[in-house]
């Protein structure tokens, strides 16, 4: 198998691996420089960097790369007495670097309106991929999303059958109206998306919970939602809106934490919406 046509399946899958690749050699060693090993999530890998001990320990380092998405840097001498021990007999160093391999972002933008126009732009700048989904032909068009890379005029239970969200997926609700919104976030709270957002104020939010409420769905199943989504910088028009809410997907992205405990504020997250939720 091919490692670096492994390394596009699996960015095309929505699954992380992780690289180590031996860039520095000293003296003898049982592989050669430039060597490289893919370790997938599951811990199944490919390649081989010359085995043994010295193998074992950057396959555990890799694990913690995939996790915390953090490139290492890991240093193995050789020495006579580690050699004989390990089966290699070489008494060389060398010198490994291991990097996280990521899906690209991408972000799912439900709902076509003002706010979604400035948001897609924003988006794609910013390095994520762009879906746009509404239910309004009319809205959902290649003319007032060219910088998308795919535009969806479709009832969007029905898309929800056609994507895959994955843990490097973003889904942003801004639809046309409460109830639509409330479809697409029953749906969101089900997946493994990384940041799931929805349009609104304090008050929708607490009426749309209420509703979920009466439905008999938890407090908690919302815990990781952001609303009002975006970043508090005091945004008013669409463009800012935009902004504001890319600046948080960034945030996210950026995260080292991959349950997104350091950043998600969630709808609960202020004491005054709990309260009145009480």
């Amino acid at each position: 198998m091919d490692l670096f046509s492994e390394i596009v399946r699996l960015r095309k899958a929505g699954q992380k691996c992780a690289l180590a690749t031996i860039v520095e050699v000293n003296g003898s060693i049982p592989s050669y420089e430039s060597a490289k090993i893919l370790v997938r999530e599951d811990g199944s890998f490919i390649g081989t960097i010359g085995g043994g001990c010295v193998e074992a320990e950057v396959w555990n380092a890799a694990r913690e790369v995939i996790e915390t998405e953090k490139p290492r840097h890991l240093s193995f001498n050789l020495g006579q007495d580690a050699a004989y021990d390990n089966g290699l007999i070489c008494g060389g160093q060398l010198n490994v670097f291991i990097e996280a391999i990521v899906p690209r972002p991408h972000a799912y933008i439900f709902g076509a309106g003002h706010i979604s126009k400035s948001l897609a732009k924003v988006s794609a700048m910013a390095g994520f991929g762009v879906s746009v989904i509404d239910n309004r032909e009319s809205f959902a068009s290649r003319e007032r999303f060219p910088e998308a890379d795919e535009v969806i005029a479709a009832e969007y239970e029905e898309v929800f059958q056609q994507i895959t969200i994955h843990s490097s997926s973003y889904i942003i609700i801004v639809t046309r109206g409460h109830r639509d919104d409330m479809r697409v976030l029953r749906w969101a709270v089900t997946t493994e998306a990384r940041y799931i957002a929805m349009i609104g104020s304090k008050r929708k939010v607490i009426a749309v919970m209420r509703e979920f409420e009466k439905e008999g769905m938890s407090r908690e199943t919302f815990e990781r939602v952001h609303a009002p989504m975006g970043l508090e910088i005091g945004a008013i028009t669409p463009e800012e809106i935009a902004v504001s809410v890319a600046a948080e997907m960034i945030a996210i992205r950026r995260s080292a934490d991959p349950k997104w405990k350091t950043l998600a504020k969630g709808i609960f997250a202020t004491s005054d919406s709990a309260a009145v939720l009480k």
